[in-house]
């Protein structure tokens, strides 16, 4: 393909970063200068270089939006939950992009009572975030959190839903989520450090009193650590939970006595993490406590919580990683995941136990939202790669289930029999074997010649389960074949393979990823010419990872949002997320961290070879990934790579971290990719 316009150039401006005794020369640190003219117009003539030479590809994206925006069902609704005498339901309206928070009392057949209507809360603002909507428990008043810049910094309202008025008080730079306690006057909220932007302090508001005057409850020092606020289910406790990557730490207070003081349930023990829910009498603590690497369930008195007090009810298993519990008045449910399946066990309190079945490898199945307490009903969700998602109903007495909601897929034309779902496993370096979750038209020869787009994110434990996605059809109805890489640095197959995918085996994540793609290459699912990956944030790191290792393996690469620039970022500490992902990275001002990221740090290791066609996506606003980490990568690969080969930087100049807000803008993000990748494999429709 040949430059319409030629390629922008970053002015090099030379700093010298020194640490532990090692220079690097960073040309292009100069553009983290968020407010310099010079980074703005270098940003803008990046997006017009993108533009024009992908101007031909332009009414296709319009096409490829109409089309998925099309199976979408523009005036959908979600479930209705009940929860203290009302019924909570979302809904949007055709043609609308934001959601409707609405509720009605006792029975579905009452009046709908509207709370919220974001189309309306959104006019003049290109991005809109409505989040943390929280009800006293006499059902007069509502606090939310607005966000209308998208750097995840909220301002706290409270709504009278007897009256419609908004108080007229402005909670600003907070979390977004609020605790109603059990007085129907006083609510608990979380604020941020205004420039980290981790969240440290618990304040109480009570209605009537000055916002100035709330009063501090908890301060989290430790700059590891974030801190959070909720009410327990049985609505007896509020709870201030700590947390950082390897420990937890919380204190309790009784909710309809808000001015009492916490209590400490567990003091904080390096490497002890627990997590806590209140029933009866007792507490149930899913903990780590004992070397639990896959975490087990304890259970102790309400009035002694010290860990000497708590004893095991469902021991540590080495094959089973114990994700979740949900407590109900006759059940225990617990949400499990072996050999890197979801599984959900009911445990009646008396009674026999069992499992809900399911009956592929491709799925992805947990509990949904259970408010109440005394109830026989289990609410969970199900989908696979093939399978829309639905919202069931289970009677954990009767074994009955009620399928409430399928997802639509609107236009007609889809049927899940026309898709082949499978998971296969590759084999990496060291013996290891990772599983990959695949989804294709039916039809496909594995004769090496299909378009194969590989996806992976790899960090944090967070697992990457199968999904339904009604715009990824765009692709498999193309000839695309679909694909998860479960690699290690998620916790899809239990904690030790997120253990085995951090710090200073990190390495771990790139090299799946890379034996994953020859794996897919080498069984005829595709060849180097049609193999794309896809990443993004620390997914993005993986990205720009691989390709340094093994670019030949890729004909194109998209990195949305990528932290590629970890050593200077680990080493800035004034940056939202640094010093809480010590226990993820490690720390760089050691210095036996510092050499091993900058061995896979993907702008520290850019040399001149031939690198893949790619397209690098950021947000100006963005507070997880700083904008400039894509752009001095970029900059710098344009200095440095061989070849011809496209390269894109598209900086959405509005929007931060999630892209843009509304429901079908975002769309409009996964068109321009879907071009990108279809452009290059010659399809023009």
């Amino acid at each position: 393909m040949t430059e319409i316009i030629t390629a922008p150039v970053a002015a090099i401006k030379p700093e010298k970063l020194e640490k532990h005794g090692d220079v690097r020369i960073d040309n292009y640190y100069w553009l983290n200068q968020r407010e310099n003219p010079e980074v703005i117009a270098y940003l803008e003539a990046e997006n017009e270089y993108y533009k024009q030479n992908t101007a031909h590809t332009k009414a296709f994206q319009d096409e490829l939006f109409l089309e998925m925006k099309s199976r979408i069902k523009e005036d959908d609704s979600s479930v209705p939950y009940k929860y203290n005498g009302y019924w909570y339901i979302t809904r949007y309206e055709k043609g609308k992009d934001y959601p409707i928070y609405a509720r009605k009392k006792e029975t579905l057949e009452a009046p709908e009572e509207i709370l919220f209507d974001c189309n309306e809360m959104a006019q003049g603002h290109s991005y809109f975030h409505l989040s943390g909507l929280s009800i006293s428990e006499d059902n007069k008043w509502a606090s939310f959190g607005i966000d209308t810049v998208s750097r995840r910094q909220y301002t706290i309202q409270v709504k009278n839903l007897q009256t419609g008025e908004i108080l007229p008080f402005k909670i600003e730079n907070a979390t977004g989520g609020s605790t109603w306690a059990g007085d129907n006057n006083t609510f608990f909220y979380t604020r941020k450090d205004p420039v980290t932007l981790r969240s440290e302090k618990i304040y109480k508001h009570a209605l009537g009193t000055d916002v100035n005057d709330d009063a501090l409850v908890y301060h989290e020092k430790d700059d590891t650590y974030n801190a959070f606020v909720y009410k327990e289910k049985s609505r007896k406790y509020i709870v201030i939970g700590s947390s950082s990557t390897l420990t937890t730490e919380f204190r309790f207070i009784d909710a309809k006595k808000p001015d009492g003081e916490f209590t400490l349930f567990q003091k904080r023990t390096r490497g002890l993490e627990y997590s806590i829910s209140h029933y009866g009498d007792q507490w149930y603590v899913l903990t780590n406590k004992d070397k639990a690497t896959n975490f087990k369930l304890m259970v102790t008195p309400e009035t002694a919580t010290d860990k000497k007090n708590w004893k095991d009810l469902i021991p540590h298993r080495a094959d089973v990683l114990l994700e979740d519990i949900d407590i109900f008045k006759d059940y225990l449910v617990v949400s499990e995941r072996e050999n890197g399946l979801n599984t959900i066990r009911i445990m009646p309190w008396e009674g026999e136990e069992y499992y809900l079945p399911f009956d592929i490898e491709t799925y992805t199945a947990g509990t949904a939202a259970n408010p109440d307490f005394d109830t026989d009903i289990l609410r969970y969700s199900y989908q696979s790669m093939a399978t829309p998602s639905s919202v069931i109903d289970f009677n954990m007495k009767t074994k009955e289930k009620t399928v409430l909601k399928e997802q639509e897929v609107l236009g007609g034309k889809f049927d899940k029999d026309n898709y082949t779902e499978e998971r296969i496993w590759a084999t990496a370096k060291d013996g290891t074997k990772v599983p990959i979750s695949v989804v294709y038209r039916k039809g496909i020869e594995k004769d090496g010649s299909n378009p194969f787009l590989l996806y992976a994110y790899g960090s944090y434990g967070a697992s990457m389960d199968p999904y339904f996605s009604s715009i990824r059809l765009s692709l498999l109805d193309r000839g695309f074949i679909y694909a998860i890489a479960h690699i290690r640095g998620g916790e899809d197959l239990g904690r030790d393979w997120y253990d085995n995918g951090k710090l200073l085996k990190k390495m771990n994540t790139f090299t799946d990823f890379v034996d994953c793609s020859e794996f897919v290459i080498e069984q005829g699912y595709t060849s180097s010419q049609h193999l794309y990956a896809e990443g993004g944030s620390a997914g993005g790191l993986l990205m720009g990872a691989v390709i340094n290792m093994a670019p030949q393996l890729y004909n194109g690469v998209i990195a949305q949002v990528p932290f590629v620039d970890v050593v200077t970022t680990m080493l800035d500490d004034t940056i939202p997320l640094t010093t809480g992902e010590y226990d993820e990275w490690g720390n760089p001002n050691e210095k036996e961290y510092y050499d091993y990221m900058k061995s896979y740090s993907p702008y520290d290791n850019i040399t001149a070879q031939e690198y893949p066609n790619m397209l690098v996506t950021t947000g100006l606003h963005d507070s997880q990934v700083q904008y400039w980490e894509p752009a001095k990568w970029v900059a710098k690969l344009r200095t440095l790579k061989t070849g011809n080969k496209q390269l894109f930087l598209d900086t959405n100049m509005d929007a931060g971290h999630g892209g843009a807000s509304g429901r079908f803008e975002a769309l409009k993000e996964v068109a321009k990719e879907y071009s990108f990748l279809l452009d290059l494999e010659g399809i023009k429709k």
